[in-house]
């Protein structure tokens, strides 16, 4: 299901190339601002600090010179800015180490900036696909996997759907064009699941079992 990828890349995104016939139909990554918002809640983390740096400013106002009580707020908006400035290097940083590649047979997801894994997922063993549209035109794309398909939240993180850990289900986060993108894979695991399997059978070479049945004839 998943290995490290530490091999040179033959195709971007991919451990090796594609098997004769299998057509790539999209590759993208995460935008890492839109990663910075929804997967690590930067907007959440900056008002946390804003409101704390005004809490503080609030309770020493009346005891202190406007001048002091603005030096004793700043250190917790100093705080702030850095924790929000490290969310946003973190973003960009998974952001350029993910690949997420959508073909006429699988969806492949390599991710991990530490440690670099690539998930190959059949579309036979997705159940569903769930779009999650934000006004921003970027969205998640949630993938359910069936059958005995185990995978770990942590080690997939931020590349899953936001709490769902019991069952995790990878996703393609805040991708640009997820609505098309959505289309895409709709139509590949659509028509990869209607194809018909066509097994060669092998002639049957044997002697006849019955040889009185030929004489009757």
């Amino acid at each position: 299901m998943s290995h490290d990828d530490f091999a040179v890349e033959p195709v971007e995104g991919l451990p090796e190339r594609p098997p004769e016939g299998e057509q790539i139909l999209w590759q993208g990554r995460p935008d890492w601002r839109a990663l910075a918002i929804d997967a690590l809640a930067l907007k959440w983390v900056a008002g946390y600090f804003i409101l704390l740096t005004v809490w503080r400013f609030v309770s020493v106002v009346d005891v202190m010179p406007l001048g002091q009580a603005i030096g004793a707020a700043v250190p917790t908006l100093i705080v702030g800015i850095l924790a929000c400035l490290a969310l946003i290097l973190v973003a960009y940083v998974q952001a350029r180490a993910t690949m997420y590649t959508i073909t006429d047979s699988r969806v492949a997801m390599r991710i991990g900036a530490a440690l670099t894994i690539t998930l190959n997922l059949p579309y036979k063993q997705l159940g569903n696909a769930m779009l999650d549209l934000h006004k921003r035109g970027t969205g998640t794309i949630a993938l359910d996997t069936i059958g005995e398909t185990q995978l770990s939240y942590l080690v997939c993180w931020p590349h899953v759907r936001p709490w769902h850990i019991k069952k995790t289900q990878p996703s393609l986060r805040s991708i640009k064009d997820a609505e098309k993108v959505a289309g895409i894979l709709a139509s590949a695991a659509e028509a990869r699941v209607l194809r018909p399997e066509v097994a060669r059978v092998m002639p049957n070479t044997s002697p006849n079992p019955n040889p009185s049945a030929v004489a009757a004839e």
